[in-house]
């Protein structure tokens, strides 16, 4: 499945070098002036996993395919974004379609570039982003909610709604939606201001290892959790080095792993994901699915029919493969499984499918 996260903050932060460096590539126009970015760019990367090429080793395969995840480079959004200042609707209306929001902050001085705000505040640059979310929400909830409108919607989304309504007027949590609706109900309905988040502190180079006073203050406000300090700008150098110099120069700056490595760790566990094998000699290949995911499940990113005349699926742990080497020892050392359709598929699995067709 991948996954897909749209990159979101005011203008001139850093979000199209961001984008730029985690996409290796020059596709997002990045210029010193807001609204550069009209339609968003989007790029799809390999997830890096060590464990697939000692897998394809072992198998011998001919391929090696890599699971994917998109990134989504949104233009700069403005306060008043909710009722059209800037190009703000149409830019609100891209933030539906990821599945993660990474909210880029800007935590550095510089006279080189230009700010839309008089100074440097991350808290209240992220209050802005946030409350224009919320607003465009409020306006899409109260349409939906209408008594004309009202008619076309199921139960269940009349209620996530009208709850969302009563959080956002009255300043609850709007994430109080997790914990009584699934997941894929909460995504149908649209809604902003319940996207997972991740906050992206860019900073400069002198803060990468320590953070600023900037970064400090938003940490201490929302949290270590959810939060990363990269600099888009380090991250965007990095990528024009060969191999041998950029380890040199990461490990000389102190930087054990890129921004791309930080953000897909940090967006699997927001979002609840896991990775799956398939490896014989023709392919290895990587599969995302959702933490939990039964084995019928699982075959049905492979293919609907998997799932459709799923009967059992053959599988061997990560670890398990690896000492056995492949699937002949793992079967002969009694390590292969034979699993039904209530398995719940583990990070790591090593499965080969049985269906009718």
């Amino acid at each position: 499945m991948g996954f897909k996260c749209g990159i979101v903050g005011l203008p001139n932060v850093g979000k199209s070098t961001l984008f730029n460096a985690l996409t290796n590539s020059s596709k997002a126009q990045a210029a010193n002036f807001p609204f550069c970015t009209i339609d968003p760019n989007i790029g799809i990367v390999p997830v890096p996993d060590e464990r697939l090429n000692k897998l394809s080793k072992i198998s011998n395969s001919k391929k090696v395919i890599n699971t994917t995840i998109s990134f989504v480079d949104i233009a700069g959004l403005v306060k008043g974004a909710s009722k059209g200042e800037g190009l703000g609707n149409k830019f609100l209306s891209h933030i539906r379609e990821v599945d993660a929001v990474i909210h880029m902050i800007r935590c550095f001085d510089s006279d080189d570039i230009q700010n839309v705000n008089p100074n440097i505040d991350p808290i209240r640059d992220i209050e802005i982003i946030e409350t224009e979310m919320m607003l465009a929400d409020l306006e899409s909830i109260q349409k939906r909610l209408e008594k004309n409108n009202k008619k076309n919607i199921d139960e269940d989304q009349i209620k996530i709604l009208e709850i969302a309504l009563d959080c956002i007027n009255n300043e609850k949590d709007i994430s109080v939606l997790n914990s009584q609706f699934e997941k894929k109900q909460i995504n149908q309905s649209g809604l902003l201001s319940i996207k997972p988040k991740i906050f992206v502190c860019n900073v400069d180079e002198s803060s990468l290892k320590d953070g600023n006073i900037y970064t400090k203050n938003f940490i201490e406000k929302f949290g270590e959790e959810n939060t990363l300090i990269i600099s888009a700008d380090i991250e965007n150098q990095i990528n024009d080095l060969p191999l041998e110099e950029k380890i040199n120069y990461m490990e000389m700056i102190g930087l054990k792993n890129t921004g791309l490595s930080k953000l897909i760790q940090k967006g699997y566990k927001l979002l609840d994901l896991d990775t799956y094998f398939t490896s014989g000699p023709e392919e290895t290949r990587a599969w995302t699915i959702q933490k939990n995911c039964t084995a019928p499940k699982a075959a049905s990113e492979i293919h609907t029919d998997f799932e459709k005349g799923f009967i059992r699926a053959e599988t061997i742990s990560y670890d398990d493969f690896v000492a056995n080497d492949g699937w002949v020892k793992s079967k002969e050392n009694g390590k292969m499984r034979l699993e039904g359709k209530d398995y719940i598929v583990k990070d790591g699995d090593i499965l080969n499918f049985r269906f009718n067709t």
